[in-house]
Formats: C-alpha cells, sequence, structure tokens
C-alpha cells in the first residue's frame, strides 16, 4: 500500500459552522432535523400565515418548477426560499413540546453580490412549550452566541415583521470586534451592533394549522443564514468564496 504520508485534514468552513450550531443547540435539549429542498406552496407558504398577495411568491423572488402536463392537478412546486418549512412538517407529526434546529439548504432569486447568492444556507430553530416568551427566546439566543463566538455577546431585538411570527423582531448582536468604539469599523460600522437573524413568537394562526391550540401551547422561532455567521466568525467578506471552489480558503480551517 502507498504510504502517502501525514496530511493535515481541512474541513470547509460552512460545514463546521453548521457542525458547532448543532452541537451548541443538541447540547441546548433541541433536536436536529432536516427536510424536503423541493417544497409544495402550502409548506412554504400557506402553512406559515403568508398572505397570498405577499411579493415573496412572485416569479421573481421564489424558484418555482414547471408543472409537468403530464400529471394535471398536482399541486406546484417550488425550491423552499427557507428553511421554516421544517416548523410544519415536524409539528404536523410530533405533539408539543418541541425544541428542534434545522439547518439546510435555501434558494431564491437575488443578484448575486457579496452578501447575497441565489442558494444559501439557513438554520431554522422552533420551540413550543406551555410557557414561552420573549424572554425565553433571548436567554437561548443569548446562551447560542456565547458559545458559537465563544466570547459574551449582548443580544438586541428590534421590531420587524415576518407572516409567522407575531411579535417580531429582527436580532442584533454586539459587535465583538470593536464593542462600538470604533468608527468606521469593517463589520459593524461603527454602530456596535451587528444583524444576524430574523425570531419572535410562532404566530396563533400557525399553530391551527398544524393542529395545535395556540391558547394551550406557546412557541418562539428563529431563523438565520449560516454563511452569515461564518463570515462573522472567521473574516470572511464574501459570501461567494464559499463556493468558488478555491482550495487556499478551505486550506485555512
Amino acid at each position: 500500500m502507498q504510504n502517502l504520508g501525514k496530511k493535515a485534514i481541512h474541513v470547509h468552513p460552512i460545514t463546521r459552522v453548521i457542525n458547532d450550531i448543532n452541537k451548541i443547540f443538541f447540547e441546548m435539549g433541541f433536536n436536529l432535523v432536516d427536510g424536503p429542498e423541493l417544497e409544495t406552496e402550502y409548506y412554504n407558504f400557506d402553512a406559515l400565515n403568508v398572505p397570498k398577495d405577499h411579493p415573496a411568491r412572485d416569479m421573481q423572488d421564489t424558484f418555482w418548477i414547471k408543472p409537468n402536463k403530464d400529471f394535471p392537478g398536482v399541486e406546484s412546486r417550488l425550491m423552499r426560499a427557507q428553511t421554516s418549512t421544517m416548523q410544519i412538517h415536524f409539528m404536523e407529526e410530533n405533539k408539543p413540546p418541541l425544541r428542534i434546529v434545522c439547518p439546510g439548504k435555501t434558494y431564491r432569486k437575488e443578484a448575486s453580490d457579496a452578501t447575497h447568492d441565489i442558494q444559501f444556507q439557513q438554520f431554522e430553530g422552533l420551540y413550543v412549550d406551555k410557557k414561552v416568551s420573549l424572554a425565553t427566546l433571548k436567554s437561548v439566543l443569548n446562551d447560542f452566541f456565547d458559545k458559537f463566538f465563544e466570547k459574551d455577546v449582548d443580544v438586541r431585538f428590534r421590531p420587524s415583521y415576518f407572516p409567522f411570527v407575531e411579535p417580531g423582531a429582527e436580532i442584533d448582536i454586539s459587535c465583538f470586534k470593536c464593542k462600538g468604539g470604533e468608527t468606521g469599523c469593517s463589520i459593524c460600522k461603527g454602530t456596535g451592533w451587528v444583524e444576524v437573524m430574523g425570531a419572535g413568537l410562532v404566530h396563533p394562526n400557525v399553530l391551527k394549522n398544524v393542529g395545535i391550540n395556540p391558547d394551550e401551547w406557546k412557541g418562539f422561532a428563529f431563523g438565520g443564514g449560516i454563511e452569515r455567521l461564518a463570515m462573522l466568525k472567521y473574516g470572511i467578506d464574501d459570501i461567494r468564496l464559499f463556493y468558488s471552489g478555491d482550495l487556499r480558503l478551505v486550506n485555512q480551517f
């Protein structure tokens, strides 16, 4: 047998971040789940309380699959635009209390630039129990970010709108590079805060859609871009580098 000698094993930074996310949430009592990338309109939009006239349903935002004329009446298919679809799949098949986290690929018709691409990785978290509040959500996210970045990180909520949560919030974390004290910081641009994900309390309509009584059970959900976290953690300034195939990037990890 040929002796190849000792060679360093390199793990792609996206794989490394997914493994870190899974490990942290598993230790917090969350189950790791997966689901289909090819979805129906019901799971991607309807069951998530997305209005029929919401712009995300338009062709310019969503990758719709051309209907097969040999199978008339088959529900429209699309490439999932968010991992939130897993909320519905899991809640349909499992009774609360529930704790899950689901990383996976998502697809949107976006211009490819340094911070956006047509295919990217997301992770979705869902927590359903009888006593759930925004304070519970903030505690979970504080714990996650402290462990992920391996330092104390403050979490800030800013009001926002997402059809599947109410109230909804954009989640910012304190800038771990300059703490807001350095004007022109490349990460936070001197604001002291970095936007990392969206979150909120699960909308009662979403619970009703899967047969869960919103008067008895409450929940929160959160979702963020995995490439975004990798860029922040490792100081990578262009999302396209992750998929360029350039081994000079991978060999650093």
